[in-house]
């Protein structure tokens, strides 16, 4: 399914439009992202940036509090807002009709949030978001899993170490001021991309947004896309980083984390199908291993989280039932990787790999507002909208000798962070982490 072309323009203040043109979808589905995300945050202020997307729902210069959402849900539409290690992005889908009433409440409160940011709000959402994170992270089994391997794949002080959800105390720390300073820098036209996919023409698109937006200044303070992408990270020692988590879970779990390349570099593409292949959801691999035919799993799964600045993480995540030994759940996992860097990753199951993330691609592109988070992604990290059309074809090219050095190369114990949950009694899931065996370290990648 091809992205229709989409057509570029860039305001004077540094507002980048991107508009795909779509008569089959009746709607507009409105991306507007910014270039900020958890990484971006201040010492000590995790959970800023997410702090920050719920506060733009209180209120701007011309829009009361709770008016933004009603006035696109009386429109006849959808609106709705996350926050990444990167991006920030607030998504709406309204009648074709309604697309210039999105532009206006977005501009407003890019233009004028501050005119209407108060202690009071600042109370109330810090409220929420706390309640989220006790909801999604604190308060279900495993919750903190993912964030425990994040931090323990990044060390201290690095920008990608902390999530998005941010830390209770650091966000019971946030100020007016530190909102207003951090809002201030990051969310202005120059540090914006607006997509817009639909039945509309693209001249029209660039006008409205030159009405409603051309008036915001920059910052000044936006980096290119270039500039924004770091180099990846050595593995920190010779030994991977482990820890071992005893709380009343349902059954034991084996988790980890890879440092893999960063999104769009030399290898990423080759790493991403050897994560599909070790998921192995249709053929050979851990889900078939463990599940299917061995029932010593629950779930296990793999996947990519495609970091731009930074080393991409690629994740397993094996849930076992009660009794089965973690040992043996590690001994696949090590089998499963030794088989694919061994030549396991043959053009036959490569096929089936290939199924899976041309599959996924599509479902993706097929939705509008999916296509203008893609749009705005790509032209976020690599400042080209256009580059949609050619993602798929750079994954698919990828040979089965590029795979299997992939996982010899990168799927190894030392670019790997290692956690493990065993049922028992509670205690704190922040556990003293502890070495493994000695083992030689690799040389960064790309």
């Amino acid at each position: 399914m091809p992205v229709l072309s989409p057509v570029r323009h860039t305001l004077s203040n540094g507002l980048r439009v991107v508009v795909s043109q779509d008569p089959t979808v009746p709607v507009a589905a409105v991306c507007l992202g910014y270039t900020v995300g958890s990484c971006d945050e201040p010492h000590s202020r995790t959970g800023l940036a997410h702090l920050v997307e719920h506060l733009m729902f209180q209120g701007s210069t011309q829009v009361p509090a709770g008016r933004h959402t009603a006035a696109i849900e009386d429109a006849g539409g959808y609106t709705n807002a996350a926050t990444g290690f990167e991006r920030t992005t607030f998504h709406s889908i309204v009648p074709v009709g309604q697309l210039e009433l999105v532009l206006w409440l977005e501009a407003d409160r890019m233009g004028g949030l501050l005119d209407a940011l108060t202690a009071e709000s600042l109370a109330t959402q810090r409220d929420v978001v706390l309640n989220e994170r006790r909801e999604r992270y604190d308060n279900v089994p495993y919750g903190t899993g993912w964030e425990q391997l994040v931090a323990m794949s990044f060390p201290a002080g690095h920008p990608f170490r902390a999530m998005p959800a941010g830390s209770p105390e650091d966000l019971r720390a946030v100020t007016l001021d530190d909102c207003r300073s951090f809002f201030s820098r990051h969310y202005t036209p120059d540090g914006a991309i607006l997509s817009v996919v639909g039945d509309v023409r693209p001249e029209t698109v660039f006008d409205v947004a030159e009405r409603h937006f051309g008036h915001i200044p920059p910052s000044g303070a936006a980096a290119s896309p270039a500039a924004r992408c770091v180099a990846p990270l050595t593995p920190t020692g010779p030994n991977e980083s482990r820890r071992h988590v005893v709380e009343p879970v349902p059954g034991p779990a084996f988790m980890a984390t890879y440092q893999l390349p960063p999104y769009g570099e030399p290898g990423c593409a080759a790493a991403d199908l050897a994560v599909t292949l070790l998921g192995g959801m249709s053929s050979r691999g851990l889900h078939d291993r463990l599940v299917r035919r061995g029932r010593r799993a629950h779930t296990a799964r793999a996947s990519l989280t495609p970091l731009r600045r930074a080393p991409s993480l690629g994740q397993l995540n094996v849930r076992a039932p009660a009794g089965v030994a973690l040992a043996d759940v590690e001994r696949a996992v090590d089998e499963e990787i030794e088989y694919l860097a061994g030549g396991g990753a043959t053009e036959a199951a490569l096929a089936g790999a290939r199924a899976q993330i041309r599959r996924d691609w599509y479902d993706r592109l097929a939705h509008p507002a999916s296509r203008a988070d893609e749009l705005c992604a790509q032209e976020a990290y690599f400042g080209d909208a256009t580059r949609c059309d050619r993602h798929l074809a750079s994954v698919l090219d990828v040979q089965a000798s590029d795979v299997s050095a992939a996982a010899d190369e990168l799927l190894t114990p030392a670019r790997r962070a290692v956690l493990t949950y065993e049922p028992g009694p509670a205690r704190s899931p922040f556990a003293q982490a502890t070495p493994a065996q000695a083992r030689p370290a690799l040389s960064p990648t790309s």
